[in-house]
């Protein structure tokens, strides 16, 4: 794809960021490499996100940072050039590159926007709110200095990493975290695995600003997302988890001596 001009980046950026209706949500089955990337993107999506767990897998690394930084990015970068749509990228907590390296690294590779989460993955635990909060406009600073514009998906980790605590503490935290988040200069908020239906209409309430849902298995429905508000909605490692249960079928059925290809 050639260097990428500010001009691009920004172009993607405001696309991207313009996706994101809340009623109307942005749908993202994320991608690992370029050839699913594609697919997507020859499916109609409009963007393309990638998804850490699955691109983790894909390297043979454990997910939540187990991988280092290069490679993560660089397989990231496979998938921006592999596609026209903007890309977002989940880069994870940000592998502790200073704000100014890791949006120049996402703004070189022609992203359009990235995912940065308050989980912390060498201390445990989560990073506290203002600290985060500090960091996320330190990246918003970063990437108006640098001419780049990139949509910054905060992710909120409460539901995940916030200790064994009540539902409902977590989620007037998640609401805090969600609040000063945007105020700091992020996109969107991305609460992952948010728990129920009530506490993503919560969410939607009480931030002023789009929400990340989550379509897991045997949860809500795209249209109920909708309804309640989603503007984005992200399938974690769901589709290659999928990719995966379908090669483990051929598999079996060549090792049987079977049709590979009536499954």
């Amino acid at each position: 794809m050639g260097t990428t001009t500010t001009t691009e980046t920004s172009a993607g950026a405001a696309t991207l960021r313009e996706l994101h209706k809340p009623g109307d949500p942005l749908l993202l089955p994320n991608v690992w490499d370029a050839a699913s990337a594609a697919i997507v993107e020859e499916a109609g999506f409009p963007a393309v996100a990638t998804a850490s767990a699955a691109i983790a897998a894909m390297l043979g690394r454990p997910d939540h940072e187990g991988a280092p930084a290069g490679e993560m990015l660089d397989a990231a970068a496979r998938v921006a050039r592999a596609v026209r749509v903007p890309v977002s990228v989940d880069a994870e907590a940000g592998y502790g590159l200073p704000a100014e390296e890791l949006v120049e690294r996402l703004a070189g590779m022609g992203a359009a926007g990235f995912n940065i989460e308050d989980t912390d993955h060498a201390g445990g635990g989560m990073v506290g709110a203002a600290e985060q909060a500090e960091r996320i406009s330190r990246l918003r600073e970063a990437a108006r200095g640098s001419g780049h514009d990139l949509v910054i998906n905060a992710r909120v980790d409460v539901f995940v990493s916030g200790g064994e605590r009540a539902v409902q503490d977590r989620l007037t935290e998640a609401v805090e975290r969600g609040r000063r988040y945007m105020d700091a200069g992020a996109d969107c908020v991305y609460p992952i695995l948010i728990p129920s239906e009530e506490a993503l209409a919560a969410l939607v309430e009480g931030v002023p600003g789009p929400i990340n849902a989550n379509c897991m298995p045997g949860w809500s429905s795209l249209s109920r997302l909708a309804e309640l508000g989603a503007a984005r909605v992200s399938f974690g490692p769901m589709p290659y988890l999928r990719t995966l249960d379908t090669l483990k079928e051929v598999a079996a059925r060549v090792a049987e001596y079977g049709d590979p290809y009536s499954v």
